[in-house]
């Protein structure tokens, strides 16, 4: 690189004898005069010397501005403006200041060097070695570091000893040159080391000769200068050349980071893919620069002690640092925060990231790659941002399903079941983002299983008020609506337990409401076919068949539900028919005489068979309904009186909540007279109390039969009776 070079006459370091062949007699007798005149105007002369010294340093100022980098300028400056403080305290206090009176400790080869060449009585000389023929400048070119950098420090030592001498009293300007141009080479020096750490992770490869010789410049520098001197001078001051060198190594890191991306717009322009890729090169680049420092840089800088490992990796993890930072301010929408959020926690969070398993980390451990609140805000704005996006997702689900039904499409049927897609688009929604949201945090998961789970508790009941006001309700879609909110039951609520407090609730409501319809349309078509029970037309007609095959069809689409919801559904069936029909043979539109009863309590008894039979055949598990239409045809049909009492005892004992007003009902199906039938409601009267007694406390649940089936009342029965 361009180094300060010693060609301007005003700045170039001469020997004495040069200095006198290349005066003038005429130069001579005004230096002579000059010389009379700043003895008689002291006062006058010093203000002429720092006028000439300002003209001097901003010439070698502008001419060492345009020759170093641009990223050496502020040492540059530092050294600049405190040589300029130190001339100023030279020229206005002189040596009586105090400043420079003690000559500076200095490594003891160097002084022997500087003791030959004063004793020959050299005031100064060019900065060019004795052997080689080589200036600083060329040195420092070639890139022979640790030469340039002895010579250097000898002509450092010599002006200060010759300063301390006070050599320069009476000429404080050639101090002034000589200092400048010493300052400016060690600035170039500078320079040519942060070049050095510049090119090292380049293209072009690891120079290993290059670095030992970085690192042994700076092992010397240390060594020149182990802590700073009492006397003040800027000469003499430690230049801490291992704080500019780690300080290369992060400007270095910070332009090798900000490479990926450079024509990079906007997190809102470029979209969460656009995003990815950009990390996606970050990352990659990343980990070959720091496989290159592990591999290659490091051996280089060992030999000479020099951490090289530990001050890169801190570098470049603090330059990531500082680009997701900046990537985060410009990131909007869900989307680009998770790819920061993943790829901060997981790809660059990975082991194995930064270097291979078992490679020694820092002693001291990196600070995280985004500060708590950075984080945290981070975490804050996706999950916002979630809200609206899951929101959303359900509203299109919901609108998927109305075209569904819009055009008249009949449920799927997936190895014997109905299936709706509602189910898996919700459990894929609810599962996707859950665990997206845990690979990056476990916080982050629980907020996101949050979310999901209120905006689902907000949609089934959203979901289905919509369907059952639409055209498409009929058996199959109930029974796939029943089968995905069971699958949603049983899928989430056993992954992710604790959701089942606010799931629960919704999604057993809807799963009850979809059985509830469809039941009601059975019931419907079932409803006017028992009106003929206990007719005329009744004993004569088998009104039986046309009833159980609507029975026997609707258990067709039974068998596409899924457990226990068919077998809950079929119960409710089965409880429904053998209901209705005691509740029409409890309110006869017409009483039965001699021969009629018989035949009716013996058509009774094969209905009561028949039923039983269908519903057993259908897998009905509700066998404790067979007594209940039989027990009534035996009353109906017993001949001997006494043993009425016997059937009155089983019917109470099988079905506890039947009541006073329905052993009325039956008996008045018979011709008792009224001391019998009273004698029989004293005798059935404990069993009654004992039976309300099971009923409030051990009853089976879901058995109800005489509970739901309204009769006449007592006074009602009696006049029949009459």
């Amino acid at each position: 690189m361009p180094l300060p070079q010693t060609e301007t006459p005003g700045l170039e370091l001469q020997s004495p004898k040069e200095a006198e062949e290349s005066q003038t007699p005429a130069q001579g007798s005004r230096r002579t005069s000059s010389r009379k005149e700043s003895n008689a105007h002291c006062k006058d002369g010093t203000r002429l010397g720092l006028g000439t010294l300002r003209q001097a340093f901003s010439r070698a100022s502008q001419r060492a501005l345009t020759q170093v980098s641009k990223e050496d300028t502020g040492l540059f400056r530092r050294s600049s403006c405190s040589l300029f403080r130190s001339f100023r305290q030279a020229l206005d206090g002189g040596p009586a200041a105090g400043h420079f009176q003690a000559t500076p400790e200095v490594p003891s080869g160097v002084m022997n060097g500087v003791s030959q060449q004063a004793s020959t009585g050299a005031a100064s000389e060019e900065l060019k070695p004795e052997a080689e023929g080589k200036s600083v400048a060329d040195l420092i070119t070639e890139r022979q570091l640790l030469a340039a950098f002895e010579q250097l420090l000898r002509l450092e030592t010599r002006l200060v000893a010759e300063k301390a001498s006070r050599t320069f009293e009476q000429d404080p300007t050639d101090f002034a040159r000589r200092a400048m141009d010493v300052c400016l080479h060690y600035d170039g020096l500078a320079a040519e080391l942060s070049a050095i750490v510049r090119e090292t992770l380049g293209s072009d490869g690891v120079d290993t000769a290059v670095l030992a010789e970085l690192a042994r410049v700076v092992n010397a520098e240390e060594e020149a200068h182990p802590s700073p001197p009492d006397d003040g001078d800027f000469l003499r001051t430690p230049r801490h050349w291992r704080q500019h060198w780690e300080e290369a190594v992060r400007r270095s890191a910070q332009e090798r980071v900000r490479r990926p991306g450079a024509g990079w717009a906007s997190a809102a322009a470029e979209g969460a893919s656009g995003l990815a890729q950009l990390l996606a090169e970050l990352g990659g680049l990343v980990r070959r620069d720091l496989q290159k420092v592990r591999q290659e840089v490091q051996p280089a800088y060992a030999a000479a002690g020099f951490p090289a490992w530990e001050v890169y990796l801190r570098a470049f993890h603090s330059a990531v640092a500082q680009r997701l930072q900046e990537l985060a301010r410009d990131a909007r929408g869900c989307e680009q925060l998770y790819v920061l959020l993943d790829w901060a926690a997981n790809v660059y969070g990975s082991p194995d990231f930064l270097g291979p398993p078992g490679l020694a980390l820092p002693a001291e451990p990196l600070p995280p790659l985004l500060a708590p609140d950075v984080w945290a805000g981070l975490e804050s704005d996706y999950t916002s941002f979630l809200e609206a996006k899951i929101a959303s997702c359900f509203d299109n689900i919901l609108q998927l399903e109305q075209s569904h039904w819009a055009a008249a499409e009949d449920p799927e049927v997936l190895q014997g079941l109905y299936r709706a897609p509602l189910s898996m688009d919700v459990h894929m929604l609810v599962a996707e983002h859950v665990k997206a949201a845990g690979a990056i945090s476990a916080e982050l998961e629980a907020t996101t299983l949050r979310i999901c789970t209120r905006a689902l508790g907000l949609f089934v009941p959203r979901f289905e008020k919509a369907f059952l006001a639409s055209e498409a309700v009929s058996e199959p879609h109930l029974g796939a609506y029943i089968n995905a909110c069971e699958e949603l039951r049983t899928s989430i609520l056993s992954r992710f337990p604790g959701t089942q407090e606010e799931l629960e609730k919704p999604l057993v409501a809807a799963t009850c409401s979809f059985q509830k319809h469809l039941l009601q349309g059975l019931q419907c078509e079932l409803q006017p076919l028992f009106r003929v029970v206990c007719t005329r037309d009744w004993l004569t007609q088998d009104w039986l068949r046309p009833l159980m095959d609507k029975v026997v069809r609707f258990t067709g689409h039974l068998q596409r539900v899924a457990q226990p919801r068919a077998q809950e559904t079929l119960r409710e069936v089965h409880r429904f028919v053998v209901r209705e029909y005691l509740a029409q043979a409890l309110r006869p539109r017409k009483r039965f005489w001699a021969v009629e009863r018989m035949r009716g309590s013996q058509k009774m008894s094969l209905d009561a068979q028949a039923i039983s039979d269908t519903f057993q055949g259908l897998g009905s598990e509700a066998t404790w309904l067979d007594q209940a239409i039989q027990c009534v045809a035996e009353i109906l049909g017993e001949t001997y009186k006494d043993d009425i009492q016997r059937h009155l005892e089983t019917l109470i004992r099988s079905y506890p909540d039947i009541r006073r007003d329905h052993i009325l009902a039956i008996l008045a199906l018979r011709r008792l007279g009224c001391r019998r039938k009273q004698h029989l409601l004293q005798h059935t009267q404990d069993l009654l109390r004992a039976a309300a007694g099971v009923v409030g406390a051990e009853s089976p649940r879901g058995r109800v039969l005489f509970e739901e089936i309204k009769v006449p009342s007592a006074m009602a029965v009696r006049i029949t009776c009459i």
